[in-house]
């Protein structure tokens, strides 16, 4: 298996060479700048076209160049969540065209400042959103998606930290308006989001967090929510048996028949939040047949039954809220409010692994696999490592209608990840 990881290595460094067309440079697989002629370059994750772990390559692009208005920024990490992997299949509303740049988000030092930026210095250590292109070793992005983060906070936690926390701040407090004995149900409590949404809940006075996560996962999560369950069990009544009358707050990032177990368990004047639809992905490319079955599954909402019941159904997308419906102002706020939160020592992001970009793949797969608990890093100065016996690579043959994706079995072992 060793050799076979040295082999995967030696790949890689092929494909960037065949990328530049020339010989790399001295050092080049640990990071740092390259030229392409005149042109500076810069290594970036490339999804190829729309598929499988296969599309994925490490590339070498020519730099970008900070336009009016944005900032440049060396990274030094990135965040790797579940909506990469749905973008990597193309199992999204209108995808953009490839070759692409995926991810979202990711932390570093800015590097250059463009036209009328006010506010930020060469050489600050900030966190970002990216509409796209975060996985690389050099981003520009408007001002308005840049924080400035705290001096101890370190780059791979400030990278696990905009998507997963400003998702669960508004979500609770922003959409559901949390408040003092409440109830809420987050599935994949193990998970990034349901991580940050079980540390939000604790710094509310006597709210009661409902967890579901696959049972390999609980020990390590146990001490995070009230009560956590089997996703695979009988959730529904595991709930009702504790608190008859049901949740307050229902955050379901898996959709199919999980909507209508969500809405049976609001009390009156109660809010499901649907924002994800992980149970969509089944296998490692997508397939039209689970995505058919997933929406066929799903509750069919009666306005005049949520009327009569008293509840409340909404749905949140901070990629949307962002890019889409120009909301930075607001996200800034929430974004302050969070780094306060976290300079009081109340929350803190839970970072699962790093992983090289070369390892792209591999991070990929464990996301796949439900493997990890809180969130997978890309840390972008991090060497490549040969892969151990057992790694997650040996089980990337998911089949296209794979049921069982969770890992569910009582005595499977987490996926090994490289530190």
């Amino acid at each position: 298996m060793a050799k076979e990881g040295v082999e995967k290595a030696e790949e890689t460094e092929q494909m960037i060479e065949k990328e530049a067309g020339q010989e790399p440079a001295e050092g080049s697989g640990g990071g740092g700048s390259h030229r392409l002629g005149d042109a500076q370059e810069m290594r970036a994750v490339v999804l190829a076209a729309f598929g499988g772990l296969n599309k994925l390559r490490v590339a070498r692009k020519a730099m970008p160049e900070p336009q009016d208005g944005e900032l440049k920024i060396r990274v030094k990490a990135c965040g790797l969540n579940f909506i990469d992997l749905m973008v990597r299949q193309g199992n999204i509303d209108n995808p953009p065209k490839t070759p692409l740049v995926p991810g979202f988000e990711c932390s570093g030092i800015v590097e250059a400042l463009g036209d009328s930026v006010k506010g930020y210095e060469i050489g600050d250590r900030v966190m970002a959103f990216v509409n796209y292109n975060a996985w690389a070793e050099v981003v520009c992005t408007p001002v308005e998606f840049v924080y400035k983060i705290p001096d101890d906070m370190s780059f791979s936690e400030a990278a696990a930290f905009p998507m997963n926390f400003v998702t669960a701040y508004m979500m609770l407090f922003e959409v559901a308006n949390l408040q003092e004995g409440m109830s809420v149900l987050v599935h994949s409590a193990g998970g990034g989001v349901g991580q940050a949404v079980a540390q939000l809940c604790s710094t509310i006075p006597n709210v009661t967090v409902f967890g579901t996560a696959s049972t390999f996962k609980h020990e390590a999560i146990k001490d995070s929510v009230t009560h956590l369950f089997d996703r695979n069990a009988d959730y529904v009544q595991e709930v009702k048996r504790i608190s008859a009358e049901g949740v307050d707050i229902v955050l379901d990032c898996l959709c199919g028949d999980n909507t209508g177990k969500g809405l049976s368990l609001l009390k009156p004047l109660g809010t499901y939040i649907l924002y994800g639809s992980s149970n969509m992905v089944t296998g490692e490319t997508k397939s039209f047949f689970s995505f058919a079955k997933s929406w066929w599954q799903v509750e069919k909402v009666n306005p005049i039954k949520l009327y009569e019941e008293n509840k409340v159904i909404a749905g949140f997308s901070l990629l949307n809220l962002l890019f889409k419906q120009g909301r930075a102002g607001l996200i800034r706020g929430v974004v302050d409010k969070l780094i306060g939160l976290y300079n009081q020592k109340k929350i803190k992001p839970v970072v699962d692994s790093l992983w090289a970009l070369e390892e792209v793949k591999e991070a990929m797969q464990r996301i796949h696999d439900r493997g990890n608990i809180g969130k997978l890093i890309l840390d972008v100065e991090k060497t490549p490592t040969p892969l151990m016996a057992n790694d997650s690579t040996e089980t990337s043959e998911a089949g296209e209608e794979e049921e069982d994706h969770e890992g569910d079995s009582e005595n499977k072992e987490r996926m090994p990840f490289i530190q």
